[in-house]
């Protein structure tokens, strides 16, 4: 349904759209109440999420209703809240990639938090901002949030080169991208938009990572931790939450030497 509803909409409205489903949240929020499925998120109980995907990869019952998370979001969360100190109320200044609307509003009113979400050409972006050519200086940031990025990006390694110099020494990144369990597989003389949403998943990406993600990341320099869903809650409990477990984080840890 939301993807369908972002389909049809010019992107310049979606801040828009997505502000008046924000506003109606309390309505919304009610109309859906349930037992059946918990978003950890906006905190909201549901008796069922929102379809999400192309017609042609579209999954039943993973977004929010409330707050309009996807599985990733609410994994990326829950991580963020329970294995690391990001909203301790310490001062840090984070870049967030791709801002998602989820996330967005509830970093920029934390505590301790200076925000810059950046991006090419969304329209929930503070700046603009090329992720292979980043327009800062190094050791600009304490934490890095890059979720569903990477794959977009033809150079991708320059891109994790990029994230590495720009997060300070001891500085940490979370990234996310779709992972097949194969091993990465690119091929850039695929420009064909169904035959990229039949091998890649999505007409727009330029690559399937594997697991092995976590070779590029760190030959960047980076220490990589994968982290399963499945490392972060209960079978019953991650089944509520919508959250899939065998779903990646990447946490990327920069030295302080």
């Amino acid at each position: 349904m939301v993807s369908r509803i972002k389909a049809w909409l010019p992107s310049a409205l979606e801040p828009l759209a997505i502000g008046i489903w924000y506003f109606f949240r309390p309505i919304v929020r009610i109309m859906f109440f349930g037992r059946a499925r918990h978003c950890p998120v906006c905190r909201s109980h549901c008796r069922r999420f929102l379809a999400h995907g192309s017609p042609t990869r579209r999954v039943r019952d993973t977004d929010c209703p409330v707050c309009l998370s996807h599985p990733r979001h609410r994994l990326a969360w829950i991580f963020l809240t329970t294995r690391t100190n990001l909203l301790d109320g310490r001062a840090r200044t984070v870049l967030h990639f791709a801002p998602e609307p989820t996330f967005a509003a509830v970093l920029r009113s934390a505590r301790g938090i200076e925000m810059v979400s950046a991006d090419l050409d969304s329209p929930h972006a503070m700046v603009k901002l090329d992720i292979t050519g980043i327009d800062r200086p190094a050791g600009s940031f304490d934490v890095i949030l890059c979720s569903h990025v990477l794959e977009h990006v033809p150079e991708d390694r320059q891109a994790m080169r990029e994230l590495f110099r720009v997060l300070k020494p001891g500085g940490w990144a979370l990234i996310q991208v779709p992972v097949s369990s194969k091993p990465t597989f690119e091929d850039p003389s695929i420009t064909d938009p169904a035959e990229r949403e039949r091998l890649f998943w999505k007409s727009d990406h330029v690559r399937l990572y594997g697991v092995d993600i976590s070779d590029r990341l760190s030959a960047t320099g980076f220490d990589v931790s994968p982290v399963f869903g499945h490392q972060l809650g209960g079978p019953d409990e991650l089944a509520r939450m919508g959250i899939y477990p065998n779903d990646l984080i990447f946490h990327c840890r920069k030295g302080t030497r």
